[in-house]
């Protein structure tokens, strides 16, 4: 489903990536790790399309997304939960969620919040409060919730498990596994594999922008 073929990427100047591949198949969990700097969230962010490879290519389901803008990339089914949450603070919790399935043709508002509540039912409770309200760890269930109401094909994960207590990371956890038997495919990106090594079927590792290991 997902093919990263010898993908470069440069930031400012420095080389954030150097000649990257991995692929992903539907209904599989891969683990993405790697020390900070590695080139986790470059990836994730090329994939995205917030930035562009100088090098290499990134297709999904075999359609090329280089040339395709970021929104275009959504509406193909892909859920994007970045490591700084990335909330909209005067918004809703319910508001947060819809932000990508607004702007989607295809998806229906009501069917995708069944879905994110069936997941994570304490959503519900606190779907009318402003995301400036929550605890930073509600914040990572609202920015997770957000990406499975768009990701009904791909969901990239990064560092879903930073800088949450260990009660959150379980939790994080169960909502990751009970994705798995579905068609869904997950990247999930870490700096050790520790929290989600139960759940992905085979691990990535990368080292200074390069595959290793």
């Amino acid at each position: 489903m997902l093919r990263i073929e010898s993908i470069h990427v440069t930031i400012a100047s420095v080389q954030a990536l150097r000649g990257f591949s991995l692929e992903l198949g539907a209904g599989r969990m891969v683990g993405l790790t790697g020390r900070n700097g590695a080139g986790k969230t470059t990836l994730m962010r090329t994939i995205m399309g917030h930035l562009s490879p100088t090098q290499g290519t990134v297709t999904f389901d075999g359609q090329p997304l280089g040339k395709l803008p970021r929104h275009r990339r959504a509406a193909l089914g892909i859920g994007y939960m970045p490591e700084d949450r990335g909330l909209v603070p005067e918004l809703t919790v319910e508001e947060n969620i819809l932000v990508p399935v607004w702007v989607s043709k295809t998806l229906k508002a009501e069917e995708r919040l069944g879905f994110v509540y069936g997941v994570l039912p304490e959503l519900r409770e606190m779907r009318e409060r402003r995301a400036l309200l929550l605890s930073g760890g509600q914040q990572k269930l609202v920015a997770l919730a957000r990406a499975l109401a768009v990701g009904t094909r791909l969901l990239l994960l990064d560092e879903p498990f930073e800088g949450v207590a260990p009660a959150l990371s379980q939790r994080l956890s169960e909502v990751i596994a009970r994705l798995r038997g579905t068609r869904l495919a997950v990247l999930i990106s870490q700096s050790e594999l520790n929290h989600s090594a139960s759940l992905v079927d085979r691990e990535v590792i990368i080292e200074r922008g390069a595959n290793a290991g």
